[in-house]
This record gives structure tokens, sequence and C-alpha cells, in this order.
């Protein structure tokens, strides 16, 4: 055997390897690809097989919002980590089967002795309010004195769901020190232990208000209600923690800036509502240590998680207090660093990774758990990023998750090229392949919501979007009577795809008509293309047959 060299291959070539194929593409344009297609631009047979058996070996198809300055979409690959997963859904093991067989009469007591306290603690909490109407001050010392009771209370609730005792690591930072405290939040048992540990005036749902027991006596807390989905009571909300934060007769401002309880396995995204006042800041972190049973309230019941709780025999838990965090005075910090410092320090503490999910993450995956999906977890598409990216509420999302659950996505949460379609109310033409196309960038013939909505956002969120809505309301409008019709609509929309029938005109047009008086305004056309922004894409043919569009680069270039 030859002594090897380092310039030798380690493995030489048998005489009987296969030889090396070498495949050649050449790049077609745009032009080229359409005069291969059929005068009308119609493909019959099976249109999901026959598109991507295509389109996976090639990718001349254009971007068909490349007109607005649009460039390739990017979608985030999904990510493996479920923030609202509890593991111990099911009852697995004989172990735990024998333990709560076993603890069934301790949970018939525990259940007395917590319908005891609540009653105990609310009696004590509406003594307390007797009378005192003035709620914009703090609430006088005689009357914290009496919520003591209603403390000790809380305190045995937590007992009778087998906190027997809780560990504690630090302490809390002396109220003029650190006038706003942050925690994780995990379950509904972090506000009973916070209330009757530190008292504090929380920030919560307006929901909470009607709740029996629990509304008056977070009302006794001097509570700071904020409508999650309405801008000017996040505004007043901030407000009300800023006036609280900087008074020290007030109480301690607890807030949960997730917003949302999680596994406690990631930290979710934090709203800037404790760091906007810039006040220092003391972080808490709870954890919920467990083998047989997860206590973590997320794709749970809370009747099904009390049930589990009161029967074990004991539930751990611990609670850390984290040095305070500063705000930095020597530099200016805009809100969201600080809040980045803090869910740092949060996360490196719990040995977590911090991700994008949010609230509106909760809402998607309700909406399709209702639907029925098989995996709703699969529809989350972290929020928080896609309302920085995009300017997306939680609402919007919702709608725009409805308009994909048309589209009769499979056991996946997949959509296919012919769902898809039907949904928008296309034919199978050279465009609506385009269009399906610029989302699908596996090209492997389904789309997933995520993609959906990158896809709308990233079109909606292009600067000439919105000119672009006006001027093909405007060349739509033939009688310039600041109305559509359905001939008008059809004779624009031949122009992206010829020979379109009357029927599906008449679909089409449809989608626009969201009153059904058989005329198209402005706002109803706007309303539907900032709803569907990929329809935009119709009248693109349009808009560049006329005079009123130049390209998107030279309008980009004279915005700019």
């Amino acid at each position: 055997m030859a002594k090897p060299d380092l310039t030798s291959p380690l493995i030489s070539s048998q005489p009987s390897d296969p030889p090396h194929v070498i495949l050649t593409v050449h790049e077609s344009n745009s032009a080229h690809h359409r005069q291969q297609q059929s005068p009308n631009g119609i493909h019959h047979g099976n249109q999901n097989h026959h598109f991507y058996n295509e389109t996976r070996c090639s990718s001349n198809l254009r971007n068909p919002f490349e007109f607005l300055g649009s460039g390739r979409l990017e979608v985030p690959p999904p990510t493996t980590v479920d923030p609202f997963r509890n593991h111990t859904h099911a009852i697995d093991g004989v172990y735990e089967v024998i333990k709560i067989v076993v603890c069934l009469p301790i949970a018939a007591v525990r259940l007395v002795l917590f319908g005891l306290c609540l009653a105990v603690g609310y009696i004590a909490t509406k003594l307390a309010l007797q009378g005192w109407k003035d709620k914009e001050n703090p609430m006088p010392r005689w009357r914290c004195r009496l919520m003591w009771i209603t403390r000790i209370s809380a305190r045995c609730i937590l007992f009778s769901f087998g906190y027997q005792w809780i560990r504690r690591k630090g302490k809390p930072a002396p109220r003029e020190t650190a006038p706003i405290v942050v925690s994780n939040h995990v379950s509904y048992i972090d506000p009973i232990f916070y209330f009757y540990e530190l008292f504090p005036t929380i920030v919560a749902s307006e929901s909470h208000d009607a709740l029996p027991f629990v509304g008056t006596i977070v009302r006794a807390m001097q509570v700071i209600y904020v409508n999650r989905f309405y801008p000017p009571s996040r505004k007043q909300a901030v407000n009300e923690i800023k006036r609280k934060a900087a008074c020290d007769r007030f109480p301690r401002v607890l807030l949960f800036p997730e917003g949302t309880t999680s596994s406690g396995k990631a930290l979710l995204s934090f709203q800037l509502g404790a760091f906007i006042p810039g006040y220092p800041v003391q972080p808490v972190i709870v954890r919920y240590p467990h083998v047989h049973f997860d206590q973590s309230w997320g794709d749970i019941s809370l009747a099904k998680l009390m049930f589990r709780m009161f029967t074990q025999f004991h539930n751990f838990m611990e609670v850390e207090y984290l040095p305070v965090v500063l705000p930095l005075e020597n530099q200016k910090e805009n809100v969201s660093r600080f809040s980045e410092r803090t869910g740092h320090a949060i996360a490196t503490a719990l040995n977590v990774v911090q991700t994008s999910y949010s609230f509106g993450d909760v809402l998607l995956r309700m909406e399709a758990s209702s639907s029925n999906q098989d995996k709703p977890a699969s529809y989350m598409v972290e929020m928080a990023r896609v309302e920085s990216l995009f300017h997306i509420s939680s609402m919007e999302a919702l709608e725009f998750l409805h308009r994909f659950l048309s589209m009769n996505p499979d056991s996946s949460g997949c959509v296919v090229y012919h769902n898809f379609l039907k949904a928008l109310r296309l034919r199978d033409c050279t465009l609506s392949k385009e269009v399906f196309g610029f989302i699908n960038l596996e090209k492997n013939g389904s789309i997933t919501f995520k993609q959906f909505l990158y896809a709308s956002g990233h079109v909606r969120k292009q600067p000439l979007f919105r000119q672009a809505c006006e001027l093909a309301f405007a060349e739509c409008d033939v009688g310039r009577n600041e109305c559509i019709s359905a001939k008008e609509l059809g004779d624009s929309l031949q122009l992206a795809i010829p020979n379109l029938n009357e029927h599906e005109i008449h679909e089409l047009f449809k989608l626009f008509d969201v009153d059904g008086d058989e005329s198209v305004s402005r706002d109803e056309f706007n309303t539907c293309l900032r709803k569907n922004p990929l329809l935009i894409a119709l009248f693109s043919a349009s808009l560049l047959a006329g005079n009123s569009w130049r390209t998107g680069d030279d309008l980009l270039e004279e915005i700019v």
C-alpha cells in the first residue's frame, strides 16, 4: 500500500463510481416565461401538482409585487418552543393515578378550606372598602390594616392548593428604592402570592373587575385597569403607573409584563408599561419545580388545573427577588432597551430563552382550537415580532387567521394551491401562480399561516401600497362617480387575468362590495385591500398600462 501524502485523497475513486452529472440551469426572464404559457394563461388538470412540479425545478416566476418596490419575502423559520404548553396535560402513570385517588378525601377538605378562606377574605375586603369613595388617593392606614385579614386568607388559600411552604431567595427592595416590581407569569397562583407578600397595586385587565369575589379584592389593591386592545386605555394606564409609583404613600406597583401566563419554560415578549415611567424596577421570578404535575396555566382548563393542585401531596413554589435594574442615567436609554435589560435578567435567572410570543399568540391559538384545528399551536406566529415589523395588531391578525381558515387547511395547518385560490376568489392563471409562489418559499405546494400573514404584512407595509390602492380605484372608476360597478371592476381585472367570465367577476366583486349595494365605494375598496393585500396584484397590469404609475424603484427614489 502506498504511503499517503497531504495531496492524496483519503478515499480513491473506484472504476465502478458513476460519472458526475452536471446540470446547467439557464436563467430566463419573466417575459420568456409568459410566452411559454397558453394564450389565455389558463392551465387545466391537477392544478397544485402541475404547478409545483414546475416550480420545484425552476425559479422563473416573477415577483407579482415588484411594482410596489417589493423584494423577496423573508419568513423566519418556526420555533420549536411552545411557551403555552402544559407538559402534564394528561394524567399519566400508575403513581399519579394512585396519588389522586388517595388525595381525593384531602382534596375535599382543601376545597372547603378554600371556600371558607375566600369568604372570609371577601367579607374583610367589603368592610375595608365600605364607605370609601376617594379611589384616587391611597387607601387610609386603618383600612390597610383591615386588609391584613384578607392577606392572611390569601396565604391560607395557597395552603389549600398544596403550597404548605414556599421557598424564598433574596428580599424585596425598599419601596423608595424600587417602586415598580415586575415578574414572570406562570399561574394564577402568582398574584395570590404577591397579594399576601407585598399587597401591591397591580395592573390588570378590565375584565377582572367583573369576576365574582376576585373583582372586589383587586379593587382594594387600587388596581390600575387597562384595555389592552384600546390605545387610549393603555396610555392612561401608563400615566397611572407613573403617578402611583412617584407617590410613596401608594403601595409599590406590580406588573406582569408578559401580559399572560406561560409554561415558565420560555419568556414571552414584554409590554413596555412598566418601563415607560423610567423608575428603578425590581425583577422577581417564580418557579414551580415538579416531576409529575406541571402547575403552569397553559393549554389546560382552570377547573382541571385546580383539581390537579388539590390532589397533590405538596406543590413546590420558589420565589427569587433579583437585584434592582436601574435606568441608565449617564446616557439616554430608550424604553425598549430598558425592557430588554430587565427581560435578560429574568431569562438568565430562569435559564430560559426569550421569545417574541405574546398574548396575541394566545388569541390565535384559542381561535384555531375553537375551529377544531388539529395543531392549534402551529398557528402561533410570535405576534410581538409581527406587530413590530408590520404594525399588525392582534385583532387584525385574527382577521387574517379567519381568512386563512376559510382556505381549509389540512391537519398540519397547511393550505394547498387550489384552496388558496378558492378563498380569494381567484382562477388558476399565471398571476395566481406568481402570488402563491411568492408566499410559498419552500416551493412544496402548500403554505402555512405564518407565511400567509408575513406575506400580507410585507405587501401592506410597502411604501407604495396605499398609493397603489388609490390609483387602482381611480383606474376602475371610469365613470368618475366615486363608486365602481361590477363591469368596471371586471374590465380592469381583464388586463391581469384574461378571459374572466361573469361568475368569476361577480365573486370578486362580492369580496369588495361589503354592504351588498351593487357598487364599491372608495372606502370599501381600500378596506378590502387592507384586509386582503395580496389582491393588489390584480391591479398591477392596469396600473402599469396607464400613465399614472411608474416603476416602484422610480417612485421610491422620488419619495426619498
